[in-house]
């Protein structure tokens, strides 16, 4: 017996396979510090939990749930965004409760694309946009993102290449793994080249409220329902990574499309995860998300500074998001060279920048998704480290 080709066109998931390896040098002793996932490592806010509790309690609470999701959850849904992005979202048509990013980039491309079919991925990008289109058969065509032009999509670039047979446009603003923030200017023109080229451009936008002070969405442009979709999480913003509570949102007929591949794959999430993410969004104040969102990370974020300093990176201080994201020095070879390094001899585990496409092959990545003590720790071995290789 053979498995499917499908198989051999993709590998296990980088940080599956990492952190595999991770685990058996902390089981030898090692004590290893990871700033490599972007998972927060703050709980939930307490009435999030309150809830959650609450209706586990209730015996009748257990049964399936309708895929669609909670009224509760939708009405939420709609409320967040336009309380945070000013959007008008009809939360009965609009919006589609998922249970994750990765999911709804399966559910977009099954829903618009038919085997052979291209789709632009951004590179840098997000890794399993890149593996999803290569389990369904469709035909990746990759478009740069560089840091001289702010990790934003060179447009004159896209124009000239042959968009034909072109069905969908992967774009993930505030940017992973570079830090890009969000700007209006670069919304106004993906809606547009959608538009004109008849692309659905599909926008990944789970990082708009880390360390960033004006969240935006590509639904803010007149316009953008028509041709546009936006994925929207709450594992970063609201601490709630493993709850597996997420959204997309476009037009009506977008969404039916998208909900008809949803509901032959899942069934509906616990009721009680979905009413305690609704009390999330309904409850979770502005101090709260300055706390958890702004100022935590903020701190967090000097410090990971310090190792990119101490590693002699370059790095452009107004990134945003979850993670800081540095140009390693020349005198590296490859990114493996230091990352590899750092892992076995300063026992501190960063991501290299190559696993999110050609474009990261001379960056590393550190997550701030760790309490400051390790933080610091980590950049008290990286010290010793460079210290001692300096002598």
């Amino acid at each position: 017996m053979k498995p499917a080709q499908r198989v051999n066109t993709i590998q296990e998931y980088y940080f599956s396979r990492k952190l595999k390896e991770v685990a058996k040098l902390n089981a030898e002793g090692q004590d290893i510090i990871s700033l490599a996932i972007g998972s927060p490592d703050m709980p939930p806010s307490p009435q999030t939990i309150e809830k959650l509790c609450e209706v586990a309690h209730d015996p009748s609470a257990h049964g399936y749930q309708p895929t669609c999701g909670l009224p509760e959850l939708r009405k939420a849904m709609a409320g967040f965004y336009k309380r945070v992005y000013g959007v008008d979202i009809d939360w009965a048509t609009e919006v589609q409760p998922i249970i994750g990013s990765k999911e709804g980039i399966m559910y977009a491309t099954l829903a618009f694309c038919n085997p052979g079919d291209k789709v632009l991925i951004p590179n840098p990008g997000y890794p399993t946009y890149t593996a999803v289109n290569k389990i369904f058969g469709t035909q990746i065509e990759y478009y740069d993102l560089l840091e001289n032009n702010g990790w934003q999509p060179d447009f004159d670039t896209l124009e000239k290449m042959d968009l034909q047979g072109v069905k969908l446009m992967w774009t993930n603003y505030p940017n992973m793994p570079t830090g890009g923030n969000a700007r209006m200017e670069t919304y106004e023109k993906l809606v547009d080249f959608a538009r004109r080229h008849d692309i659905v451009v599909v926008n990944d936008n789970p990082y708009s409220l880390i360390l960033n002070e004006h969240p935006m969405s590509i639904m803010q442009v007149p316009g953008a329902k028509d041709y546009c979709i936006e994925l929207n999480s709450m594992s970063k913003s609201h601490n709630m990574p493993g709850w597996r509570v997420a959204m997309m949102l476009s037009n009506k007929d977008f969404i039916s499309w998208i909900f008809k591949i949803q509901s032959n794959i899942e069934n509906g999430t616990f009721r009680g995860i979905q009413l305690a993410a609704a009390e999330a969004y309904n409850t979770n104040s502005e101090d709260w998300h300055r706390e958890n969102n702004i100022e935590n990370y903020r701190r967090r974020r000097i410090i990971a500074e310090q190792i990119l300093d101490t590693l002699g990176c370059t790095y452009d201080k107004s990134q945003v998001g979850m993670f800081v994201w540095g140009r390693i020095p020349d005198c590296y070879a490859n990114v493996e060279d230091l990352t590899e390094k750092v892992l076995h001899e300063a026992k501190v585990f960063i991501t290299p920048g190559f696993i999110f496409g050609s474009n990261g092959k001379r960056y590393i990545r550190i997550s701030l998704c760790a309490k400051d003590e390790k933080i610091e720790e980590a950049l008290k071995r990286i010290k010793e480290w460079k210290n001692s290789t300096a002598k």
